[in-house]
């Protein structure tokens, strides 16, 4: 599968190199290739703009930061049909630690990108873990812990699902629509709350049932 990966930071770096492993081809979008050229080692993973990148992408991985996701998507230009592979949070960290939310309750980012995009399939997943477990899951507990898919389309969270299994996720629970993703993001103060006290990132809920 062609993946475009839009961010460099940690989880972009990461997810790219995650789905490399898995069998994917990997291309990862930059606002400008030559500057992140010149201040990253990308020996192994090309860059491309995220308009460039996005164009023959089978699925299209956000993976930036979630006060420049609406942003992003808007320069990426996504053709029509396209998948977006959503794990951006809106965390708001103005008034210091730990974060609250941009958006809540009744709204959701995912929700946000949606309606920018009409013509795209936003999927939201893997935006409960860090990048780390996102990519390796049997890292923590040989595995056997949860991750959530939520989207409208049918066809775009198999779409999904099929990758995450591919970087070894079993237990994945899908909700058939977008709306869901307000639970998901609203996990997130919690999350960081349980960082806290762990004293570290790598931990995951498992959906007994």
């Amino acid at each position: 599968m062609e993946i475009a990966v839009l961010g460099t930071g940690m989880v972009g770096k990461t997810l790219a190199a995650g789905f490399q492993r898995a069998g994917h081809t990997v291309t990862v979008g930059t606002r400008d290739p030559e500057v992140t050229a010149g201040r990253e080692e990308w020996t192994d993973v090309p860059l491309a703009t995220y308009a460039a990148a996005a164009a023959g992408a089978d699925l299209v991985v956000l993976a930036v930061g979630g006060t420049v996701a609406e942003e992003v998507l808007a320069q990426a230009d996504l053709p029509r049909g396209a998948i977006v592979l959503d794990l951006t949070n809106p965390l708001d960290f103005s008034n210091g630690f730990p974060p609250t939310l941009t958006v809540k309750d009744t709204d959701s980012l995912a929700e946000r990108l949606q309606r920018a995009n009409p013509t795209a399939q936003v999927v939201k997943a893997l935006n409960t873990v860090n990048c780390t477990l996102m990519v390796a899951p049997q890292q923590l507990a040989d595995g056997d812990h949860t991750i959530f898919v939520a989207g409208d389309d049918a066809a775009a969270r198999a779409h999904v699902t099929s990758v995450l299994q591919d970087l070894g996720w079993v237990d994945i629970v899908e909700f058939p629509t977008l709306e869901a993703a307000r639970g998901l993001e609203m996990y997130l103060p919690l999350w960081v709350r349980l960082m806290g006290q762990l004293g570290t990132p790598q931990f995951n809920l498992k959906l007994v049932r």
